[in-house]
């Protein structure tokens, strides 16, 4: 890491340096040839990019960011100001010795055809050496400004994606209650009439709560674990649902390579079908296709529709929105996301295409 700030540190160095260099290389190419071959006319050339290049950094370095950005813009604009008039000042002695200079060196060029008033020559020398002062100090305010702004902004995509992971580890770890409590039950039922099928229940629990607990610590796990796990989460819930409930759940992988991907996004589907996809009135079916190859991941879930109503807080997924904050973290244009329901609102169709297959685990 500090290496990476090292090279950054002498990016930004070197970057500055070439700038100033480009700004004082046509005080002196553009110059008369007399003045080229004079060492002390080339120093006085380069004083208005020194003197311009000091109250760039005087605002970057020290104006704004103590000043401005602090609020205390009076003083901020006071100081400026006195060192225009302080430039304007030394601008204009720099030209007077400039000229001494050509005249004792026989340089003086010819005088105007038509002199301008005393008056009106005093001012525009003021503009002229003002103006370039001002351009510095605007650009060194809006660079300096650009950088904190980028800076605040990186900062807080920063701290929104660990507040996300956070988020995300926390679910990976936590159990619902509920869900717990009533698999248990479920599982204690079985015993006393089917007790190879509640040794299978308790094992498919035993092996979610695991999955549950190591799985948390990656940020991408691979596709075979993560199926593994929904086929679990699957089992046990079909030991809640009676035989009005159709369930289906595919896996196909066609090929040999380890796909990985970011955890708790299917999941989050399978479990938001369970929640909507099950109802009393009518038969219900959840159908869960999984399609991968070395390109592609595809999810693609069918169930019967039943909205719960805003007061309904059953289901313990991260939630839909969640699942959108995800994939924008995780697959940055590399995804596709589907969903609607038929004309009818009585059948949910999502299908979530994942175009990264092979997720680093340090995301």
């Amino acid at each position: 890491m500090n290496r990476t700030m090292t090279k950054k540190t002498f990016n930004i160095v070197a970057f500055h340096v070439v700038c100033w260099i480009l700004v004082a290389s046509p005080a002196i190419i553009f110059s008369p040839q007399h003045m080229r071959n004079s060492g002390v006319m080339c120093l006085l050339r380069l004083c208005l990019p020194l003197f311009l290049s000091a109250i760039f950094y005087i605002n970057y370095l020290w104006l704004v960011p103590e000043y401005l950005v602090n609020g205390r813009r009076n003083v901020y604009v006071c100081i400026n100001i006195l060192c225009i008039l302080l430039f304007a000042f030394c601008t204009d002695r720099l030209m007077d010795i400039s000229r001494m200079l050509e005249l004792a060196a026989g340089w003086n060029p010819p005088p105007p055809h038509d002199p301008m008033p005393e008056g009106m020559a005093m001012l525009l020398s003021f503009v002229r050496n003002v103006f370039p002062c001002l351009l510095s100090v605007t650009l060194a305010t809006s660079v300096r400004l650009a950088l904190r702004w980028q800076t605040a902004e990186s900062e807080r995509k920063e701290m929104e994606i660990q507040k996300t992971e956070a988020e995300l580890s926390n679910l990976r770890n936590q159990i619902n209650p509920h869900f717990l409590l009533n698999t248990l039950n479920n599982i204690y039922a079985l015993i006393s009439f089917d007790k190879d099928k509640a040794q299978k229940a308790v094992l498919s629990l035993s092996s979610l709560l695991r999955q549950m607990l190591y799985g948390a610590r990656n940020n991408s796990v691979s596709l075979k674990e993560e199926t593994e796990f929904i086929g679990n989460y699957v089992e046990l819930m079909k030991i809640r649902l009676n035989k009005n409930v159709k369930i289906d759940f595919n896996v196909s992988i066609k090929t040999d390579k380890e796909l990985r991907i970011a955890p708790l996004i299917i999941i989050s589907l399978v479990e938001n079908a369970f929640k909507h996809g099950v109802g009393t009135t009518r038969p219900s079916f959840i159908s869960i296709n999984i399609i991968a190859d070395e390109n592609k991941i595809e999810c693609e879930i069918r169930n019967s529709n039943f909205p719960k109503n805003d007061s309904d807080k059953s289901g313990h997924g991260i939630g839909l929105e969640q699942v959108a904050k995800r994939l924008d973290m995780a697959y940055a244009g590399k995804y596709v996301w589907e969903r609607c329901t038929d004309d009818k609102n009585e059948v949910y169709y999502s299908k979530i295409v994942l175009y990264d297959t092979q997720m680093c685990d340090n995301r």
